[in-house]
């Protein structure tokens, strides 16, 4: 089979990770900003990541033959600091050249505060301003739906902001059809201990169809499978979707979305 991993944090897996992701057939890796595993102290950190992510990243992905793709952004566990947050937006300009930069993200919420809420508004702007694409975090659990409501009522508050140029990720059950009727795009992501499992995503397909959604391992530093979305492929072979359907979504619907970018090339 062929897919694309549109959102895995790559930094913090090994490289026998990417060798794994090649031969299961992947063609493209997409890396999305995030936190580090801890809080980092300064704009100088968040500097060094956004080079990682733009040239160190790449290179490695490279030596496997596979074409890696990046997002920037403050992401929302430390945009609480909104000092800090205004100084690492400063600095995103500078990257946003960069040849393997689709957009601004994964922006969002972490525990839906004021401050939280205030970065966001500066990313969607910045998006705005350099005609980016924007990939969105959604937080967890009990705050997801509430959080979603106030992402969504962000994004569409912005007149700029083209719906069909936005990807809501880590929606469920109960918010998957919100974002879908907002025009923007929505993305599964497969967890084995939290939001969602193969069987969880691909009911989802099945209720809501295929268009303007697409799955995602987003591999990080917690209990996570950079294999996840071949897997579920495998899953929803057994109940009997077509090759053609599964291809749809696992390689057609990402690479749709991200050539929105001119940078996206496979």
């Amino acid at each position: 089979m062929r897919y694309i991993e549109p959102h895995g944090h790559m930094v913090s897996r090994t490289t026998d990770d990417y060798q794994a992701m090649v031969t299961a057939g992947c063609l493209a890796v997409c890396e999305p900003a995030f936190w580090a595993g801890f809080d980092r102290s300064g704009v100088q950190g968040f500097y060094d990541y956004f080079c990682q992510l733009t040239d160190y990243e790449p290179k490695r992905a490279a030596k496997f033959g596979l074409p890696h793709y990046s997002w920037l952004c403050i992401n929302p566990k430390e945009s609480e600091d909104m000092g800090l947050a205004k100084e690492v937006i400063s600095i995103i300009p500078e990257f946003l050249d960069r040849p393997n930069v689709l957009g601004i993200g994964e922006i969002g919420l972490n525990k839906n505060t004021r401050n939280e809420l205030k970065v966001l508004e500066w990313h969607v702007d910045l998006a705005a301003r350099n005609d980016q694409l924007i990939l969105v975090h959604t937080p967890h659990l009990e705050d997801k739906l509430k959080g979603t409501r106030l992402i969504l009522d962000v994004i569409q508050a912005d007149k700029r902001i083209q719906p069909e140029r936005v990807i809501i990720d880590h929606v469920e059950e109960h918010t998957v059809e919100m974002v879908l009727d907002t025009g923007m795009w929505a993305g599964m992501t497969l967890y084995p201990e939290s939001k969602c499992t193969p069987a969880r995503a691909i009911d989802i397909l099945e209720n809501y169809g295929t268009e303007r959604i697409w799955m995602n391992s987003a591999c990080d530093w917690g209990i996570s499978v950079p294999l996840a979305v071949p897997r579920t492929a495998l899953e929803m072979r057994k109940r009997g979707w077509l090759e053609e359907k599964i291809d749809a979504v696992i390689y057609g619907n990402p690479q749709r979305f991200m050539r929105q970018s001119p940078r996206f090339k496979l």
